[in-house]
């Protein structure tokens, strides 16, 4: 079995995994949103210290596994710096107490095997990776061979999600309010722009958005609340949707992937699956469970790793913010 350790951000997680079946035996995660929403976001020392009270009292339940350990896997990249050192650190202890080896796990590469745990691999895949720190098309043929095709030059789709709902003091996270508050509001009441529209670039930016929703939030009241946030999710979709279409003129795809946090969106994956139907391209998606930050996910892509014997020496395993595959 695999002990893999999540900590790249605010969700405190362990997972055990089967490494002959990659059955998932054990997965608890421990979220801080409360103690992160009173300030409208993700407060790095904090998420240490909270990471540091957490992962121990998880590591506890998983005492009864130790004996069958072969390895301990842990996200060092990217992520935010403070919050990555606690489960490295940890993972050194596990590595040195058991005499198992460790495993260092690149944290998108965990979120593209969030759509097989407990599953096989099916590559190669284009894969849409959203969340509050990335917005990036990836083209994987394998695990080794991954590539960024796309990336954001300022914000991230689910960080402006959080910025909106900040704007609006609606707490954090803001990806879930954002989305049940678009429900009942006026999609084309607010004529934003598709940010690099006119572009012929694929990349996306999502800063003039949020600076347009800014002056609608200033100039609106509550009752506009929700036609704003409609109206935001609506072109924060459409961006994505352009610039998918572009990319696929010259690289059609078969097989298309949503992963990351922000994949939970519903209104993301309705208009996903309408952009796929000409192509008769399937569409994979992680359990709900899968999307945010895990550990599972982790202990997926470690059994990869482990099988080719992927192992990080003590003095090699470093964090890292850099998002790099």
């Amino acid at each position: 079995m695999i002990l893999s350790i999540e900590s790249s951000c605010d969700d405190s997680a362990i997972a055990i995994t089967e490494i002959a079946t990659c059955k998932l035996l054990f997965h608890k995660k421990i979220s801080q949103e409360l103690e992160h929403s009173v300030y409208g976001g993700v407060v790095p020392e904090l998420a240490s210290r909270l990471h540091a009270e957490a992962l121990p009292r998880i590591l506890e339940l998983c005492r009864p596994y130790f004996s069958e350990l072969k390895a301990v896997a842990v996200t060092s990249t990217p992520g935010l710096a403070v919050t990555l050192v606690e489960g490295v650190t940890m993972a050194k202890a596990i590595s040195i107490a058991l005499k198992i080896p460790i495993i260092g796990v690149n944290h998108l590469k965990g979120h593209i095997y969030s759509l097989f745990i407990e599953k096989e691999t099916q590559f190669p895949l284009t894969v849409l990776l959203v969340s509050g720190g990335h917005t990036q098309v990836i083209q994987a043929k394998s695990f080794e061979e991954m590539k960024v095709v796309a990336s954001t030059s300022d914000d991230s789709f689910g960080e402006s999600f959080d910025k909106v709902a900040k704007m609006m003091n609606l707490g954090y996270p803001g990806g879930p309010v954002i989305e049940k508050l678009a429900l009942d509001g006026d999609r084309k009441r607010y004529p934003f722009t598709i940010p690099l529209h006119q572009s012929p670039l694929i990349a996306f930016s999502y800063s003039g958005l949020k600076n347009a929703v800014r002056l609608a939030v200033l100039e609106g009241t509550e009752e506009d609340y929700k036609d704003i946030a409609a109206s935001f999710e609506h072109i924060a979709v459409a961006h994505l949707i352009q610039k998918l279409k572009k990319y696929f003129k010259t690289n059609p795809p078969k097989h298309f992937a949503i992963v990351g946090g922000a994949s939970a969106n519903l209104y993301l994956r309705e208009q996903i699956k309408t952009l796929l139907q000409p192509f008769g391209a399937t569409l994979l998606l992680s359990e709900l469970k899968y999307c945010s930050d895990n550990a599972a996910m982790i202990g997926r892509v470690a059994v990869e790793m482990y099988n080719k014997k992927m192992f990080t020496p003590h003095d090699a395993l470093h964090v890292s913010s850099r998002s790099e595959l």
